[in-house]
């Protein structure tokens, strides 16, 4: 999770794209399909672990799970373009950041402001770009993982459009590097709810826009988030003896029923043989196709509206 954020773009912006999870992650990205295969069949091989009553996941399955899940920040591409005109109204105040005591807000409002960053950055607002970097800034101070970022350079890439590729790469770094210290400090729930954060801010971005525009490929987006949705909450799910985690989880209760109802069909085709520096190795491509209903994405809309409210405010 790091700062800007997964994906609405076309297959083959994704493919220029680096992926990046950051700590500002935000939004649903969409994840190709096939990392989203990989992804279902991660899930799969952890349930055996937590079918028993009382018994958790493992920081390494934890560190698995996040690195499997694309960075939020990718859909501001495609929401930009879907929609040319820069709305700052859809994302979170800067001010609220003061407002933000427990290190539950910290953590995941961190990464709704890195979703809300990569959003301003790509629009090029100079001034909301330094608003959300001094928040974030504040943010990452408090949660002792500020020594992580050289902000600096950060504004440098975030003031320029043409820098986002290298504003991701540099985010997805630092985020590694804080996933690394939480991980050794026994803090590894403050990664999950950076990740969460920047997710759900991607997520209700990408929703808003899809409602304005009745962009069917924003809507797909959307409907594909279902696969990232089940590893957010199996992750906030190990840490519900955390009373402000177990309260999340309990509120993306009805947002985890829609998804339910919301199926992907994959598609695997022939591998193929690819040579790299003389080595040879063989790729397998799949297709995957998601089924909703247009009743479904206002479901999504209505509940990512209501679970957003309750962590920003």
């Amino acid at each position: 999770m790091p700062l800007c954020p997964s994906g609405f773009m076309n297959e083959s912006l994704f493919m220029r794209k680096i992926v990046f999870v950051g700590i500002f992650c935000v939004i649903l990205s969409s994840c190709g399909s096939e990392k989203e295969a990989s992804n279902e069949e991660l899930l799969l091989d952890i349930a055996d672990s937590i079918a028993m009553p009382h018994k958790k996941i493992g920081d390494e399955v934890i560190g698995d799970l996040i690195k499997a899940i694309p960075s939020p920040l990718e859909i501001s591409f495609l929401i930009k373009e879907t929609n040319k005109h820069y709305d700052v109204s859809l994302l979170n105040d800067a001010s609220n950041q003061s407002s933000y005591t427990s290190n539950f807000s910290k953590a995941i409002n961190l990464g709704v402001y890195g979703t809300d960053l990569g959003y301003i950055s790509l629009y090029n607002h100079t001034a909301d770009a330094i608003s959300y970097i001094t928040a974030l800034r504040d943010l990452s101070d408090q949660l002792g993982i500020g020594q992580f970022y050289n902000f600096e350079q950060i504004k440098r890439l975030a003031l320029n459009a043409n820098n986002i590729d290298s504003l991701l790469y540099l985010t997805t770094r630092n985020f590694e590097d804080i996933n690394n210290y939480l991980y050794e400090k026994k803090r590894s729930e403050q990664s999950v709810l950076i990740l969460t954060g920047g997710w759900l801010e991607a997520l209700h971005l990408s929703c808003k826009i899809a409602g304005k525009t009745n962009n069917k490929a924003l809507m797909d987006r959307v409907a594909e988030q279902k696969v990232t949705f089940e590893q957010i909450y199996l992750m906030l799910d190990n840490y519900s003896y955390d009373p402000k985690i177990n309260a999340l989880v309990d509120r993306l209760g009805p947002l985890k029923a829609v998804f339910d109802k919301i199926s992907i069909t994959y598609v695997v085709k022939e591998q193929k043989v690819k040579e790299v520096n003389g080595v040879l190795s063989f790729e397998s491509e799949s297709e995957s196709t998601v089924h909703y209903t247009e009743d479904d994405i206002y479901e999504i809309t209505k509940n990512v509206e209501n679970i957003r409210n309750s962590v920003i405010k």
